[in-house]
């Protein structure tokens, strides 16, 4: 018993062996916290059918051992009364180290937590395939400018003023830049809603038909069919109607060629023939069926159109000009006409009075 008190006062009485017993103490604590934390929450996330939760728990082991563990460096530092400069810049690294290892942690927890959620339901309209990138970019941002407030803060250094000069930088660079800020929130916004994907064929109000290219924050590129690329940015898309051919449930098209065929054409062989057409074009789906429609008694003829379905927008062009020639060939050789305007002048044969 004496030599246990003999032994507690030569420690208390030097500091240098005080700090490094809080040293052992804070190690040894540290690995008991860790390995009590590892079997309390092992227990609890067996209970769920997630994984995420599991993945969460490996990734929160070092972060919590470094804590308590770096917290006792720290009481070890300031009981062995070190002078002011060492022990505050000792105090300020082992705090910026904590800071840096649990700003490490928990982006890569909203990664995971992002990408599992994106993933639980097809609904979701937020949050994408498109659009994570996004948000993780987003949230790493917001938490990068979180810590390093905190390291900031860990240093005794005042960033009242910064915040003040960059509040005021914000507002002249965002009077500056309105456009370009009206872009990206457009951007986020076009993103978030998705009112279309990169390579979806889109009507353009203007008249292009393309597909999408690339969607940026500031502006979306489309390539049209004359491989132009044309770029618009992103707040003049987000006030713009445009129309999106490979959206729906499917990227099928249904494509309509009218057609004008005289009044004395048999309607029946004309249906047959045009459906034959559309049978045999191997771009044309067979379910759902090729369909004739009577449209109108137009002024010279009978109006029809022919309906049928293709795979995909791309095939547009290409399949409507092989029907249209085809059907062109088979009315040349059938009796069917395809009715145009005439005008008949009838000259009058009048008698001249003056003779």
């Amino acid at each position: 018993m004496s030599d246990l008190k003999e032994y507690y006062d030569l420690t208390a009485s030097n500091p240098a062996l005080r700090g490094l017993v809080l040293v052992f103490a804070s190690i040894i604590t540290a690995k008991l916290v860790d390995m009590m934390f590892t079997f309390i929450f092992k227990r609890m996330v067996k209970t769920t059918k997630t994984t995420l939760d599991d993945r969460i728990l490996q990734l929160l082991h070092k972060p919590i051992f470094y804590s308590i563990l770096f917290i006792g460096f720290v009481l070890s530092i300031k009981t062995v009364a070190l002078p002011d400069h060492i022990e505050f810049a000792l105090t300020g690294t082992l705090k910026t180290i904590t800071i840096i290892i649990w700003l490490f942690v928990i982006s890569k927890i909203l990664v995971m937590s992002m990408d599992w959620a994106s993933r639980q339901t097809a609904s979701n309209k937020i949050l994408q395939k498109n659009t994570l990138p996004l948000f993780n970019n987003l949230g790493k941002i917001a938490i990068g400018i979180f810590g390093t407030y905190l390291i900031f803060l860990s240093w005794n250094i005042n960033i009242n003023g910064i915040l003040a000069s960059a509040g005021v930088l914000g507002v002249v660079l965002g009077l500056a830049a309105k456009d370009t800020v009206s872009n990206f929130f457009a951007g986020i916004f076009l993103m978030a809603d998705a009112p279309f994907k990169e390579g979806d064929y889109i009507l353009l109000d203007t008249g292009e038909r393309g597909y999408v290219k690339k969607m940026g924050l500031r502006s979306t590129r489309f390539m049209t069919r004359d491989d132009i690329e044309i770029t618009i940015p992103n707040s003049v898309i987000a006030a713009s109607k445009i129309v999106n051919e490979s959206g729906g449930p499917g990227e099928i098209e249904r494509v309509r060629i009218t057609l004008m065929v005289a009044y004395d054409s048999d309607l029946d062989d004309v249906r047959s023939l045009l459906i034959d057409i559309a049978k045999k074009e191997n771009n044309v789906m067979t379910e759902p069926e090729p369909r004739v429609r009577f449209r109108e008694f137009a002024d010279h003829g009978l109006k029809l159109q022919l309906l049928f379905w293709i795979h995909n927008p791309e095939i547009r062009g290409r399949t409507i000009d092989a029907v249209n020639t085809e059907v062109y060939k088979q009315i040349s050789k059938s009796k069917i006409s395809i009715p145009y305007p005439t005008m008949n002048v009838h000259l009058s044969s009048g008698t001249n009075n003056d003779e």
